[in-house]
């Protein structure tokens, strides 16, 4: 054991024992049964793509998840989202993350030699708030064990209000527009995976894919921890 985890030892962040951030009785309290669904409609979808009927020039290509946002899955994206102290959790949440998506066989299908990760990012001014971008921690940790890229395409035009508590409608209209194509993003690839840490109604990676396909990107597709139903 080193000094830092002797003076600071993890405990669950759920029932508080002292081991690691989720004991093994939590572990076994998470949900990986999450639903496929179309990110555009929000209805069942096979294999977690969008409907044809749904489908449009700039639409996402689908999405896959690894929990169901609830409970202690909850508690744990808070902790990993707003306690800079904890940031190395990112092995924790990252375990969850890869485990839940290798076992869909939808994913696999859509990964390419050409494939790379791109971020959904923070304002500037919430990034210097926080200290880190919780997604681009796990699009790192998650390209290190695919073995693909991460690129920061993708930047955030203005400073969006919380989606918290907003009606779809209101999701994507508050989001509309927010992000843009980094000038350095000179090469554009032909396959994107856009990572974020929770989705909820889509609005978000729906906006990010129609500003990436508007740049060249032929397919987009979104990877988030936590589905939020």
């Amino acid at each position: 054991m080193d000094i830092f985890s002797f003076l600071f030892p993890k405990k669950c962040i759920n029932c508080r024992k002292f081991g690691d951030y989720l004991c093994t009785d939590c572990f076994a309290k998470l949900d990986f049964n999450v639903p496929l669904i179309c990110a555009v409609c929000g209805r069942r979808a096979i294999g977690g793509l969008t409907h044809p009927g749904c489908q449009t020039k700039y639409s996402i290509d689908g999405v896959f998840s690894s929990v169901i946002y609830r409970g202690i899955t909850k508690k744990l994206v808070y902790q990993f989202k707003f306690q800079p102290n904890l940031s190395d959790l990112t092995r924790t949440v990252g375990d969850l993350f890869y485990e839940g998506l290798i076992q869909q066989e939808g994913f696999y299908q859509a990964l390419d030699q050409s494939s790379c990760l791109v971020p959904i990012p923070l304002h500037s001014s919430r990034l210097k708030e926080r200290g880190y971008n919780q997604a681009s921690l796990l699009a790192y940790d998650l390209g290190k064990r695919l073995q693909i890229p991460v690129r920061q395409m993708l930047t955030r035009r203005h400073k969006t209000a919380s989606q918290v508590g907003k009606t779809e409608i209101e999701r994507r209209e508050n989001i509309k527009g927010a992000f843009e194509v980094t000038p350095l993003s000179t090469k554009i690839p032909d396959i994107v995976f856009l990572v974020d840490d929770v989705l909820t109604s889509g609005a978000t990676c729906n906006e990010a894919a129609a500003t990436l396909k508007k740049a060249g990107v032929k397919r987009v597709w979104g990877l988030a921890f936590a589905h939020g139903i």
